[in-house]
């Protein structure tokens, strides 16, 4: 099990995504943005799954980031 880091342009777009990963019995927490990482909204999803899950987040996701103890891999950006 990998651990993720999701970023939104909006509140809305985290609250969608973790209301799609926790249906897909996906564990899943929303908190504030850790400072070293950026983001549009403030606000992030923290998860843990086999594979980034693409498919369950929302369309105003920005980015998506592998957490490895303190370090924050961005995997990919999305316009």
């Amino acid at each position: 099990m990998n651990e993720y880091l999701a970023t939104f342009h909006t509140h809305l777009a985290a609250l969608k995504t973790h209301r799609s990963l926790s249906a897909a019995r996906i564990t899943a927490r929303m908190a504030p943005v850790p400072r070293k990482i950026s983001s549009s909204c403030g606000t992030c999803v923290f998860y843990s799954a086999d594979d980034p899950c693409y498919d369950k987040l929302d369309g105003d996701t920005e980015a998506v980031y592998a957490l490895c103890g303190d370090c924050a891999d961005l995997l990919r950006e999305f316009e």
